[in-house]
């Protein structure tokens, strides 16, 4: 449950990017704690009770984008990703495992506040990425999804585990079983954002997920592309005692 007063964690190793941000968002009402690197940040996530995460990809030690991935597979603590201005694969490659949002540097404060603010709204809005199938076993062609365990089981028992951006995304495609949802569709119901021009997210999270799930990826049969319309789970889904 989100604190009364948020607690924002601003990690980047610049000191003075870090003293400044954290000093902008106690002036607007959030309490703010810092981390120069990964190491830093997890013992301040053991240590306190962090509503979200501003997190630089360019670290030493443990990158961003790395400690992006790791945080969504095991945790739900959302993550505002500050990448440099012209690397486009760091925004896409965040997105994909796991992150809310993104701010090119150099960027300003109050766009900073308000991404933060947008993002705290849509986290406390949401009960469980898991959406209604939270607490269910979920049947669809050859696979079973877990969806308290965030893995999908095939016809032999063999288990794969999901990325926090794969699940959600296979949660919101299964609720919408055989409806084709559009690129603009999907990005809002994942990320509660709009799409931007020439934005290839939704395309490139299909595809790592297409590569868990299809049996051949050059004949896609569960995720099927509409051309000018989006992408459809084209298979039945059942819920299955527990």
């Amino acid at each position: 449950m989100q604190n009364p007063t948020p607690h924002i964690l601003v990690v980047d190793d610049h000191s003075e990017i870090r003293n400044a941000v954290c000093r902008y968002l106690e002036k607007h009402g959030m309490r703010a704690s810092m981390a120069k690197d990964a190491k830093e940040m997890d013992a301040a996530l053991v240590s306190g009770s962090i509503d979200l995460i501003v997190l630089d990809v360019m670290m030493p030690g443990e990158d961003g984008l790395s400690a992006c991935k790791r945080l969504s597979q095991t945790g739900d603590v959302p993550i505002l990703l500050l990448t440099a201005l012209d690397e486009d694969m760091d925004r896409i490659i965040g997105l994909e495992t796991g992150a809310d949002d993104y701010l090119s540097k150099p960027f300003n404060p109050r766009e900073l506040l308000a991404r933060i603010r947008a993002i705290l709204r849509r986290s406390s809005r949401t009960v469980s990425p898991a959406g209604s199938l939270a607490g269910k076993r979920i049947r669809f062609a050859q696979w079973i999804l877990d969806s308290d365990r965030r893995v999908i089981v095939d016809e032999e028992g063999r288990e794969t585990s999901l990325t926090s951006a794969d699940f959600k995304l296979l949660v919101v495609m299964l609720e919408r079983a055989r409806m084709v949802l559009s690129r603009d569709q999907l990005m809002e119901l994942t990320s509660g954002r709009a799409t931007a021009p020439l934005d290839r997210t939704i395309d490139n999270q299909i595809s790592r997920l297409r590569r868990k799930i299809e049996k051949d990826l050059l004949r896609p049969r569960l995720i099927t592309t509409y051309r000018n319309g989006g992408y459809c789970l084209s298979a039945d889904i059942e819920v299955l005692e527990t």
